[in-house]
């Protein structure tokens, strides 16, 4: 049985569905495709149907409208930030599970088991092969020097991974220091944020800008994209650390189990699939990710880019400063 998408989405609406066998339903942030293939395999295996709703915005008011009559078993979501404010909304639930604890490195889940990291990315920098040297950016702290002034581009200061990049900054670095730096990142850049982490690429490669900040895993989508190919061929991968003994900086997609969950055994089912070695490599070859579970390989694309170290900071510590780094974005006006 395949993942439906459409059904859902006429069907989770105001009035919620009632428990069903062997179902499992999914409020999902991720689009439909990036998942589909993981849904669709642990269909085949167990003959569970998955149900999936997109709710790009306002998940969070959703599930506290539902309440206890939520359909939604389980939230697939992006950025520790968005994982952590479902949960402090007191819409999902603890889950016990050795097979979750088992595959997923503490950094990578709440302490309280209420969020799981699923797969992870690094917040990275794209640098033209003409115009930036191998070893001319090694930190995150680098950004701010001014010999880049006019050199970076980036998508808005506000959006989620920013933020999240920030938050490491404060959580590394101290509140001073990162003030210090996200404004010396402001003066370097070569034009206001704008876009996706793609557009800055396509930027560097029509010459606005020589280096940018974004995701690993969208370099690998514009690799694989005929259209977006040639720009993303000139660029290099750099896996920028902190400069005070920290890694690169990762953020993760991620699971939580909601309260109401009306299938809770049958969506257990399918968070431990979603950490098995088989869904872990579909991950990997199918989204450019990097799998949260030791010993799955990355892609071969992927593991061109270069061994690097992640950061081991709790993403939990991360998530707690968003108000502080948000904050700090508005503050300077980073986007005007």
């Amino acid at each position: 049985m395949k993942t439906r998408y459409s059904l859902l989405a006429l069907l989770f609406g105001c009035t919620a569905l009632p428990a069903m066998a062997d179902e499992v339903n999914v409020y999902s942030h991720r689009q439909p495709e990036l998942i589909q293939p993981l849904l669709d395999a642990f269909t085949a295996e167990t003959g569970i149907a998955v149900n999936v709703a997109f709710v790009d915005k306002g998940m969070v008011e959703r599930l506290v409208a539902e309440g206890d009559r939520s359909p939604a078993d389980l939230v697939l979501t992006v950025d520790v930030a968005r994982l952590t404010q479902v949960v402090d909304a007191g819409v999902t639930q603890a889950v016990q599970s050795a097979v979750l604890t088992a595959a997923i490195p503490p950094q990578f889940r709440d302490a309280g088991n209420q969020w799981f990291g699923l797969t992870t990315r690094s917040r990275v920098v794209y640098a033209s092969k003409e115009r930036v040297k191998v070893g001319e950016v090694t930190t995150y702290e680098d950004l701010a020097d001014p010999k880049w002034k006019g050199r970076i581009c980036t998508r808005s200061g506000t959006n989620d991974y920013n933020i999240a990049l920030l938050g490491a900054v404060i959580a590394h670095d101290g509140m001073e220091a990162a003030t210090a730096w996200v404004t010396g990142l402001k003066a370097n850049l070569a034009r206001k944020p704008d876009g996706g982490d793609r557009d800055q690429v396509l930027a560097i490669a029509a010459g606005e800008c020589d280096i940018a900040i974004g995701n690993t895993y969208y370099i690998g989508q514009m690799l694989a994209d005929p259209e977006q190919k040639a720009a993303a061929e000139t660029v290099n991968v750099v896996f920028p650390t902190f400069a005070k003994g920290g890694g690169s900086h990762m953020n993760i997609s991620g699971v939580a189990m909601t309260k109401a969950a009306p299938n809770h055994d049958a969506a257990l089912k399918l968070m431990e699939f979603l950490v098995s070695d088989e869904a872990q490599k579909i991950y990997a070859e199918t989204n450019f990710e990097f799998p949260v579970k030791a010993g799955v390989p990355v892609s071969a694309l992927v593991a061109s880019w270069g061994a690097f170290t992640p950061d081991t900071l709790p993403l939990a510590d991360v998530a707690a400063q968003r108000p502080a780094a948000l904050k700090l974005m508005e503050d300077v006006d980073f986007d005007g």
